[in-house]
């Protein structure tokens, strides 16, 4: 409850004493009681509203938000419950109002009991950084698993009054903190002035809501403001241990118990040990299982880990079939069937079992050599791999081939998918089955037809069911979320690289733990989530630091997150660090030396990229990966020959060109186009600049009234041509942080100027510029220009063609999401127009209106979760599969043939991933299946938004240009409501 709310509790019950007019009206205007769960009679009271007589309502409270007119009020009789006498004799008194006593309540030191600290246990496992909430005592958690507003005590309400008047919000956000009440915190945190305490703070409600990445983002901004922050460090623990991170958890808190202090410093020991303990004995099981079952294949004597192979049924079946293909007699592959006959028992049947006993009948005169050096080539001690596949091949002996052939795959892709092919059609056993769709899966991406390797890949999980696959169903998503990461299509990689991820720590498996925290700060590098990205690879690193090889991958991908968070030091020595183990440095590395010569390199960088780019290329780099090394190579030659680089970023780009379906080409396109752009501004070329903005986006370069802006991690460059074509540039190589969701600042004041004459404006953003508000004045017509890489519809708008209303949407009821209002008639008549309303709004319905409609208004739910989508989403009613979502990605699938104006009034439909390399989002996915303008907001938007979108649209089909009409409808819209902003984050895509 809101302390104004408080305050006129206060003032009900005349403990307050007198008060005046003024100030009653301050708290009542402030109050909001229908947010803040005040009871109906007071609401009665606060307006007046009591009756003669016998005290029934006499008028409803139709508004209760609504100033109230005290002269009015005091005019009533009131009859009002007992104990609210006193202020009806202050307001009674209108002649001597004047001359009350207004009561201010005197400083004074707010008891303990408005922070629970006065209780013997506390309910909130975080600290809270307001120091008289962060007494230390034993945590005890609820029952339920939160502390809610209704389990904790009852707030104070004269104390939390008193904290307002003396301007502590921070105090009123922690007492609500401590009971639990979330969104009251929140708000009143939002309120109070910026402060690492106040950021830890709302790190706390992250966390209690479960957004741990935004959680670990705001304390680790904290805590490089201030290193030994405790509660900073404290709330990190908590964040690390419930994403799974436990050993980064058990360091944060080992680094509180080392600050000593009563309570805390103990209870973050005992927290830490048991974490790291814990964590510690689970890899030595695991490792402990894997070697014993490794120990089959070189030891006839070697105990069966039977046990093992319960606790731990992925791995040693993973390892038993190598076990029974090493066997080199027939009572070496009997002596194998007890541990068959438990792992057949995890999953049911005898696969396993008849697997062993057919072995066994095999003529071990001609097949025992041939397991002797099948188990060399486990090892890694067979000098001709591939000869010996070869020979396996001839043999007859096809378990030994298939599990050679998944470790040596052939450079020949029919021998490698008829090898597979077959097994994948007759093996009986459904893990060796599954073994072939992944390996056959492999081979379509590799042959470009990822769709087929995704289409296989999901079959593939989906019949992957019973406890003994669980190992392998794991697996399966890891090889899925490695293809929709090439695809770049981080929201489906994380999907299951997080089912994967939790399914792996129940199974206990430890490596592939490992496995799947890579791939997690994959995903999240991808989403520029650099504290994420760095907690799962420094974790990584401190479950394995002894591998070499993990601390040289490990360590040139934090160099890469260093750039990322422009920290070119912290990169250079992360890189130091990388080369510790003389392993190759791999793409990332390459990449990284690239970016630091921006910084200043020498003839050690320039031979230590030479022999990594010769490394890279004799490994077979796909076409993709090709072009990025062209990319890599030109990128630091800049600093040396300039001539040279920018040739060699040209060639790169034509490269690229020449694979418009690889995402590795996709990158490299855009980020060498993004350098070229820098490098023109740096020489104060601005022709040079808009020429090459418009080559990368693919738009024709107006010869007046255009902006270009381009943000290259410290290197911002805009360029203009004004009313009259004047040209103009600026170049900043002094950026200190990553772009906001808003672009205000980043086009200079003479450059304002000089666009000021102009009608419209036509705006060639690069990523991650494109689709940020804030660019441009509200007052100035313009639009992002989108550009199209070919066999699109023509922008040319059709007229004529229907206009399709998607209204009345039916979303799924577990989303929670409230039911919008219907949508008003349209104030002129509309022949054309088509709705699709109610259950008939579904994604493939709506789609399939859309291909041949003139206008397109979509009035539903929006959505932006990274976990779902890597842009914003439309809620449209379910399909009969349960489908619900019309995303980006579903409006590229389709071609709109009208060429139509689109208006998407959906909360936050332009907010996107801000990827680096291209644009991705809902305007831009619609602009690229061929609407011609699209209209869309990167924030919330009220229900009566409808009315805006459609005055734009009537002005637009009047003739009016798009962005004057945008323009012109929100300079009325705002005349008429000053404080609707979400106006101003209305954007133009053309």
């Amino acid at each position: 409850m809101s302390p104004h709310c408080n305050r006129l509790y206060l003032f009900l019950d005349g403990e307050l004493g007198p008060v005046d007019e003024e100030n009653f009206r301050h708290h009542l205007a402030r109050c909001e009681p229908c947010a803040t769960g005040l009871h109906e009679a007071l609401q009665l009271e606060l307006l007046g509203l009591y009756a003669l007589g016998d005290g029934q309502v006499a008028a409803k409270a139709a508004d209760v938000g609504a100033p109230v007119d005290l002269a009015q009020a005091r005019e009533r009789r009131w009859r009002l419950p007992r104990g609210r006498w006193p202020v009806v004799a202050a307001l009674a008194l209108a002649a001597g109002l004047a001359a009350l006593v207004v009561f201010i309540p005197a400083s004074r030191e707010a008891p303990r009991a408005v922070w629970l600290a006065q209780a013997s246990t506390r309910q909130l496992e975080a600290r809270v950084a307001y120091g008289r909430a962060d007494m230390h005592r034993p945590y005890t958690p609820m029952r339920g698993g939160t502390v809610t507003p209704s389990s904790a005590s009852p707030l104070p309400l004269r104390e939390l009054a008193d904290l307002e008047d003396q301007g502590d919000l921070h105090g009123i956000a922690a007492a609500y903190l401590v009971r639990g009440d979330l969104r009251q915190a929140s708000e009143f945190l939002g309120r109070a002035p910026p402060s690492p305490d106040r950021d830890c703070d709302l790190a706390v409600v992250a966390l209690e809501e479960g957004r741990h990445e935004e959680a670990l983002a705001l304390l680790e901004g904290v805590l490089r403001q201030v290193p030994e922050h405790p509660q900073a460090l404290w709330n990190r623990a908590l964040v690390l241990r419930d994403m799974g991170l436990t050993l980064l958890a058990a360091e944060a808190f080992e680094a509180v118990a080392k600050q000593g202090e009563p309570g805390w410093s103990e209870e973050a020991g005992i927290r830490a040990r048991a974490l790291r303990q814990g964590t510690q004995a689970r890899g030595r099981a695991w490792k402990a299982a894997l070697a014993a079952v490794r120990d089959l294949m070189v030891d006839a004597k070697a105990r069966l880990p039977l046990e093992e192979a319960r606790r731990y049924p992925g791995i040693v079946r993973l390892a038993f079939y190598d076990a029974v293909r090493a066997a080199g007699s027939r009572d070496a592959a009997l002596r194998l069937l007890p541990l068959a006959e438990v792992l057949d028992g995890v999953q049911g049947g005898d696969v396993l079992r008849g697997y062993v006993r057919r072995v066994a009948e095999r003529d071990f005169s001609r097949r025992a050599p041939l397991a002797r050096d099948y188990a060399r080539l486990v090892r890694g001690e067979l000098a001709s791999p591939a000869d010996f596949v070869e020979t396996l091949r001839r043999s007859g002996e096809d378990d030994l081939y298939l599990g050679a052939r998944v470790l040596v795959p052939s450079a020949d892709a029919s021998r490698q998918r008829e090898a597979f092919t077959g097994l994948a059609r007759e093996e009986q056993d459904p893990w060796l089955a599954l073994v072939a769709e992944r390996e056959l899966a492999n081979l379509e991406e590799h042959e470009g037809q990822w769709w087929k390797a995704e289409a296989r890949l999901r079959a593939a999980l989906a019949a992957c069911q019973g406890p003994g696959l669980a190992f392998r169903c794991a697996t399966l998503r890891k090889r899925l979320a490695d293809l929709y990461l090439a695809l770049n299509r981080p929201a489906d990689a994380f999907e299951q690289a997080w089912s994967g991820w939790q399914a792996s720590r129940e199974l206990g498996e430890w490596e592939l733990e490992q496995q799947f925290l890579q791939e997690l700060a994959h995903i999240a590098r991808y989403r520029l989530d650099v504290s994420g990205a760095r907690a799962y690879l420094r974790e990584s690193l401190a479950r394995t630091p002894e591998v070499c090889e993990q601390r040289t991958y490990v360590h040139r991908n934090l160099a890469y997150l260093s750039l990322l968070d422009f920290d070119p030091k912290g990169a250079r020595h992360e890189l130091e660090l990388a080369l510790g183990c003389g392993r190759p440095l791999g793409l990332p590395g390459a990449l990284v030396l690239s970016y630091l010569a921006r910084f200043g390199s020498d003839a050690q960088d320039a031979d230590l990229l030479r022999r990594t780019l010769s490394e890279l290329r004799r490994g077979q780099p796909t076409p993709g990966e090709l072009a990025q090394l062209a990319f890599a190579e030109g990128q630091f030659s800049l600093g040396q020959d300039p001539t040279a680089g920018r040739e060699l970023l040209h060639g790169a780009i034509r490269q690229a060109e020449a694979l418009p379906d690889d995402v590795d080409a996709r990158k490299t396109r855009m980020g060498a186009y993004n350098v070229l752009v820098s490098d023109a501004g740096r020489g104060g070329d601005a022709g040079q600049v808009l020429a090459l903005t418009g080559a990368a986006l693919r738009v024709e370069v107006p010869g007046r009234c255009v902006l270009a802006v381009a943000v290259d991690y410290e290197r911002s460059v805009v360029a203009a041509r004004g009313r009259g074509g004047e040209l103009l540039g600026h170049f900043d190589a002094g950026r200190t942080a990553p772009l906001d969701r808003d672009a205000s600042g980043l086009v200079p004041a003479r450059v304002l100027a000089a666009l000021r004459g102009c009608e419209h404006v036509d705006v060639l953003a690069l990523p991650p510029v494109h689709g940020l508000t804030g660019l441009l004045p509200a007052d100035l017509a313009w639009s992002y220009r989108v550009g199209r890489s070919g066999g699109a519809p023509s922008a040319v708008r059709r007229t004529g063609g229907t206009h399709l209303v998607v209204t009345g949407v039916e979303g799924p009821a577990s989303l929670g999401l409230p039911r919008l209002g219907p949508l008003e008639p349209p104030t002129v008549p509309d022949p054309q127009r088509v709705e699709l309303s109610g259950p008939r709004a579904t994604p493939s319905r709506v789609l399939e209106a859309m291909a041949a409609a003139s206008e397109v208004e979509l009035h539903a739910h929006g959505a932006f979760s990274p976990e779902l989508s890597d842009a914003s989403l439309v809620v449209l009613s379910p399909e009969a599969d349960g489908r619900y979502a019309l995303s980006a990605a579903h409006v590229r699938t389709v071609r709109l043939e009208g060429a139509p104006l689109v208006l998407l009034a959906t909360c936050g439909a332009a907010r996107a991933t801000p990827f680096l390399h291209e644009s991705f989002s809902l305007p831009v996915a619609f602009i690229e299946a061929g609407a011609s303008t699209v209209l869309a907001s990167t924030v919330d938007i009220p229900d009566s938004a409808g009315r805006f979108f459609e005055a734009v649209r009537e002005r637009i089909r009047a003739g009016v240009v798009p962005s004057i009409a945008l323009r012109d409808a929100r300079r009325q819209w705002l005349a008429a409501d000053p404080g609707a902003a979400w106006v101003q984050a209305v954007l133009l895509f053309e």
